[in-house]
């Protein structure tokens, strides 16, 4: 509500002063045409205009509530300044209308000139504190420089065609005024300089620009008036020339104002032209005395600003031409970092697979021989798992580290991602490097001193080969490397690519199947031995393949953990063994089958959702916890932290864990204090042989000292144990020997649909003491 009459007041300002301009035109023209008045009456009009413009800015200091600090110190400095220029003119108008008679030849009172040059002189330290373009090193002095010379070119030019002249005119004027006129043009100058290069700060760049209006306008036209008329121009001097300062200064607060409450313009960059423009104009004079002026001592100064300027301005393009040298570098510095970030990987530094492609494609058009290593470190994901990240990225930078010591000039040595790495080499023998390498990390590297092992695939280019074929092959070689037990390495030879090729469209088939229900369900029962019967049943995943009839699980499982599709397949088993087992609950009562059993891969666990999808799929087949056997191998339990978080939830939850092929890894006993297993299921291999005397007691009584320290611990630590693997009545007597109730194997019942599973247990309900021959005749039955 207070912008609007703020403004107001300020244009009214505006009109007042001028008002006093046009009033003293008006009695300018009378007097000089009728005689009207006496001459003394020409020096009111300054110091009445005077009082408008410091109302106007007293007005705009005190009343303008959005006012910066910085841009009211710059006001109250002005205001200082036209109050006392205002006061030094009232002093010269009161001396004259005392000294009516003596006006035409009385010079300005030196008390009230130099009131009028202390405001002057204020003006000049209130424009020189109003901030500039902000800046520091080489650009702050390229900054003083620029405004240097400006005000040396500028001031030359108005020393020249303005002050000068005065000096060597007919009828001079009084040092007085000609000192204001001098003073006049220094703010003209200095403000011109000033607000070429002030950054839309918050003192207004118009406003300023009619601060420097107000001092240079009225000095050049009086300039002007005293080379042309001498004392005769101080009339229209004194009456319309000074009362424009007034007016100028009341219309730089209304800009001001205006620029306050919403008006300001963007700031446009002068500066950057402007010394280039003084330059030009200091050589104005220099035209005039080539033309034949008279070289007087005005045109020496004018001389001597020409030469500082050119001067400065060589001096500024020395600094001009340094930074630009310095940005140029800094551009070309970054462009090579760019393009090293672009072409190289951010951790190890070493080259990356857009360069190693590049390298490759160029490497082919040549003729000597080419070949490629594709290196991958074997279970670097158990690094991350077990020791974080921080610890899995060091090791990659020790392992890149050594693989370009390794290669050296020989070759390219590239990350290719993750914890696969590459080598192009272009001479050397492969298998060579490939040797050296695998006898390198042998040894504990990083600070961490950590032991890596890597598969490395090797493939030379033939003729007419591409880059995606020589990888492809490279692939082939390294995927061989890893099925053959890691850590060694194998160059490619033609025809190795179609196992693996099989195996990829093996995959294919198995999305396939999933998606057409071509997986069944089989159960292999788990028998008391002393009584031969059915307690529980594993399930097991069987593929009916449309062509190739039912496919070997030791062919399509690996495949499925290899592609990922063991999450799914998983999941596919696990709902239907919880559906079945179930139904045969609700069928036979709770003593009719104790346990259901499946097996559970380490890809499945390392699954986020696999404990809720366990959840889910008792709660949708209404199968008690305890019912479901969860069977985990060794190697699974080791495979990190998510393995045993889901392990311990599951636990939990009351589902029966069982630790699967007991006895054939490196950490069977201290598994059983760490892993939540209900069940241990003794390993095939301890059964086999174990009731045969083939004359090496030795290796009989080995056999049997691993079974009896199986069950000995199982008892110990309160576990259900079950014997895999049974494939005679030797072994089972064997086994009842050593203490073992439980067992599974073909002998006992080899693997059956749920209907088959169904007729046994209903068989097994009506004639339970008939035994394992019953089972085995049963079998032979259906098959």
């Amino acid at each position: 509500m207070t912008a609007r009459p703020t403004i107001d007041s300020a244009r009214r300002y505006v009109r007042a002063a001028a008002a006093v301009v046009v009033l003293g035109s008006v009695w300018c023209v009378l007097h000089l045409g009728s005689g009207l008045g006496v001459e003394a009456v020409a020096y009111v009009f300054a110091p009445l205009g005077g009082i408008f413009s410091t109302a106007a800015v007293a007005h705009l200091v005190r009343r303008s509530p959005g006012l910066d600090p910085v841009a009211a110190r710059f006001w109250r400095g002005i205001l200082i300044a036209v109050t006392v220029i205002a006061l030094g003119y009232a002093w010269m108008a009161a001396d004259m209308l005392a000294h009516a008679g003596q006006a035409a030849t009385r010079s300005m009172p030196p008390g009230a000139a130099a009131l009028a040059a202390t405001g002057f002189l204020i003006a000049i330290w209130a424009l020189a504190r109003v901030p500039v373009v902000a800046s520091g090193g080489v650009e702050r002095w390229r900054l003083a420089l620029d405004r240097t010379i400006v005000f040396l070119g500028c001031a030359a030019v108005l020393w020249y065609a303005g002050l000068a002249p005065m000096l060597s005119a007919r009828e001079p004027w009084s040092r007085q005024a000609m000192m204001l006129v001098g003073l006049g043009l220094l703010v003209a100058v200095g403000a011109a300089t000033k607000v070429s290069y002030i950054a839309g700060g918050p003192v207004d760049r118009v406003a300023m620009r009619f601060v420097a209006a107000a001092g240079g306008l009225p000095a050049a036209v009086s300039a002007v008036l005293a080379v042309q008329f001498g004392l005769a121009g101080s009339i229209p001097a004194q009456t319309s020339v000074l009362p424009l300062a007034p007016l100028l200064i009341t219309l730089g607060v209304a800009a001001q104002l205006r620029a306050d409450h919403g008006s300001r313009r963007d700031p446009a960059r002068a500066g950057a032209v402007l010394p280039y423009l003084a330059m030009i104009l200091v050589d104005v004079p220099l035209l005039g005395v080539a033309s034949g002026a008279p070289l007087r001592w005005p045109v020496r100064v004018v001389l001597i600003a020409a030469v500082v300027v050119t001067a400065l301005v060589m001096v500024r393009q020395y600094l001009a031409y340094r930074e630009n040298a310095r940005l140029l570098r800094t551009a070309q510095i970054q462009e090579r970092q760019l393009q090293h970030e672009v072409s190289h990987d951010g951790l190890t530094g070493l080259a990356n697979r857009a360069l190693f492609r590049d390298r490759l494609a160029a490497a082919l058009t040549g003729d000597g021989p080419v070949s490629v290593l594709l290196i991958d470190l074997d279970d670097f994901k158990t690094v991350n798992d077990l020791l974080g990240h921080g610890v899995g990225d060091d090791l990659l930078v020790a392992v890149a580290r050594l693989l370009g010591a390794e290669t050296g000039d020989a070759g390219l040595a590239v990350r290719v991602g993750g914890d696969e790495f590459a080598v192009l080499l272009t001479g050397p023998d492969p298998e060579e490097l490939a040797g050296r390498l695998l006898a390198a990390w042998s040894y504990p590297i990083s600070a961490h001193r950590l032991l890596v092992q890597a598969s490395i695939g090797i493939a030379d280019a033939a003729p007419g080969a591409t880059p995606d074929s020589v990888l492809r092959d490279a692939d082939v070689a390294l995927d061989l490397a890893k099925q053959g037990g890691k850590a060694r390495s194998v160059r490619y030879a033609d025809g190795m690519g179609e196992p693996v090729l099989a195996h990829m469209q093996l995959g294919a088939e198995l999305r396939r199947a999933l998606d057409h229900d071509e997986f069944r369900v089989v159960y292999q029962p788990i028998v008391r031995l002393d009584c031969n019967l059915v307690i529980g049943v594993e399930a097991l995943v069987r593929w009916h393949h449309p062509e190739r009839g039912v496919v070997s699980p030791a062919e399509f499982i690996p495949v499925a953990e290899r592609t990922g599709l063991i999450v799914p397949l998983g999941r596919f088993v696990l709902r239907e063994t919880c559906r079945q087992a179930a139904a045969w609950l609700a069928e036979f009562g709770p003593d009719g089958l104790a346990e259901t059993g499946l097996n559970v891969s380490a890809r499945q666990l390392h699954d986020p959702d696999f404990v809720s999808d366990v959840a889910q799929a008792l709660a949708d087949s209404g199968l008690p916890c305890e019912r479901l056997v969860l069977e985990v191998t060794e190697s699974a339990v080791l495979r990190g932290r998510q393995v045993a978080l889901a392990l311990h939830e599951l636990d939990r939850m009351g589902i029966r864990l069982a630790l699967d092929d007991f006895g054939t890894g490196e950490s069977s006993l201290s598994l059983l204090r760490a892993f939540p297993a209900s069940i241990v299921k003794l390993d095939k291999s301890f059964v086999d042989g174990i009731e045969v005397d083939d004359g090496r007691p030795a290796a009989t009584d080995a056999r049997q000292a691993v079974a009896r320290a199986v069950i000995q611990l199982a008892n110990a630590l309160r576990l259900d144990t079950v014997a895999e693997g049974i494939e005679s009545p030797e072994q089972v007597a064997a086994l009842l020997e050593l203490g073992y109730t439980r067992g599974q194997g073909y002998y006992l019942g080899e693997p059956m649909t749920a209907d088959a599973v169904s007729g046994l247990l209903a068989r097994q309900r009506r004639a339970p003491s008939r035994g394992a021959e019953e089972m085995v005749a049963f079998r032979s039955h259906e098959r």
